[in-house]
């Protein structure tokens, strides 16, 4: 942003030095004035994109309970549906008043532009406009909620200035490089690179962002398939490993290679259309992986505990913003990881009875 600045702000400075106050235009004032438009502005649909909207600023942000929905509607569909509205003749006459209409519209669009910016200068008419509607009843005196969408406090922190208690969309991203790190603590370097080569292999991949992998945990601490399918890759025995690496260049199918792998092992039925379970990658071995990357994570936050964190937060006043929101995004990501332990506890006891019981996953893979 301080090239925008110095390259589009400073030279209107310079140009009328007498006119304009330096001080209004520095790049402090620059920085906080497209950090409003920023955070205020927001998609309304295709054709106006992003825009500042005032009365739209009026609502506040209710993940999931939204009670005003913006949207845009052609004033030539409100004509049309005017017409659908009349009865018998009128409804005749109007349509082929209508059709006139159209034909003269064409006209002129094709005579002076084919715009529809240049045709609404001509006939004096906005090409589209936005509209407010209530999607729920609002009681007398209640405060009513607009939504930004389905964002984590991550994401309306960093687009909005915000975060929200309890959010449903929160997450934890587990860096690749966490991951690599956890796997050098078992195996030699030479070793986690090749099997990471191997799971890119087979086509998967993490999340990408600024050139960092990462995986998402989700809010009731769930990981993805893919880093449980990373996992399972590294902890494999090496003949098994080699059997994999063989049948890449046969199987028709990203996840067919580890289907075979665990449809052997689990003595269940496979076929072309099945996907992989998660719950057949939760290998004991797994379990304790999830557990000591969620250790890994958790390490990031300091010597701190989450009640130390959260007495923190009580104590806090709303006018320390980078603090309060600094916490409640720790808090929240920390309670996520709490989840994370007990997701991959229960795997490893799932595990473990089963082992003890002698029983086997006699079930199919899930179906497309």
């Amino acid at each position: 942003m301080y090239e925008d600045w110095k390259e589009n702000i400073l030279p209107l400075v310079y140009s009328a030095p007498q006119s304009l106050n330096p001080s209004s235009f520095s790049v402090k004032e620059y920085f906080a004035a497209r950090s409003l438009i920023a955070s205020r502005s927001f998609q309304i649909d295709e054709y106006h994109g992003f825009g500042m909207v005032p009365l739209a600023d009026l609502f506040n942000h209710k993940t999931g309970a939204e009670d005003v929905h913006f949207t845009s509607v052609s004033p030539n569909q409100e004509y049309e549906d005017d017409v659908d509205s009349e009865n018998g003749d009128n409804n005749e006459l109007s349509k082929i008043s209508s059709h006139d209409k159209r034909d003269s519209t064409c006209e002129n669009s094709y005579i002076h532009s084919d715009s529809e910016s240049d045709y609404s200068s001509v006939t004096g008419e906005d090409p589209m406009m936005l509209q407010m509607i209530m999607v729920r009843e609002v009681k007398s005196g209640d405060e009513v909620f607009n939504t930004y969408g389905s964002l984590g406090n991550a994401a309306l922190l960093h687009r909005y200035g915000f975060t929200e208690a309890n959010n449903p969309f929160d997450i934890v991203n587990i860096d690749l490089e966490l991951v690599l790190k956890w796997g050098c603590s078992l195996f030699s370097s030479r070793y986690c690179r090749a099997r990471l080569s191997l799971w890119r292999r087979i086509n998967i991949s993490g999340s990408v962002s600024d050139n960092s992998e990462y995986f998402e945990v989700s809010s009731d601490g769930e990981p993805e398939l893919e880093l449980l399918t990373l996992l399972y890759i590294m902890l494999l025995p090496d003949d098994t490993c080699h059997k994999l690496d063989i049948s890449i260049c046969t199987a028709d199918k990203v996840s067919a290679n580890i289907g075979m792998i665990l449809a052997e092992k689990h003595d269940i039925t496979w076929s072309t259309s099945s996907e992989i379970s998660k719950d057949l990658l939760l290998t004991e071995k797994v379990c304790r992986a999830l557990l000591a990357l969620a250790d890994i994570r958790e390490s990031c936050y300091g010597s701190k505990s989450i009640d130390e964190d959260v007495e923190a937060l009580e104590r806090c006043c709303m006018t320390e913003r980078k603090l309060y929101h600094s916490l409640m995004l720790r808090i929240s990501e920390r309670r996520i990881l709490e989840k994370f332990r007990t997701y991959a506890t229960a795997g490893a006891q799932s595990q473990t009875f089963q082992d003890a019981n002698g029983t086997s996953t006699r079930k199919r893979l899930k179906k497309h």
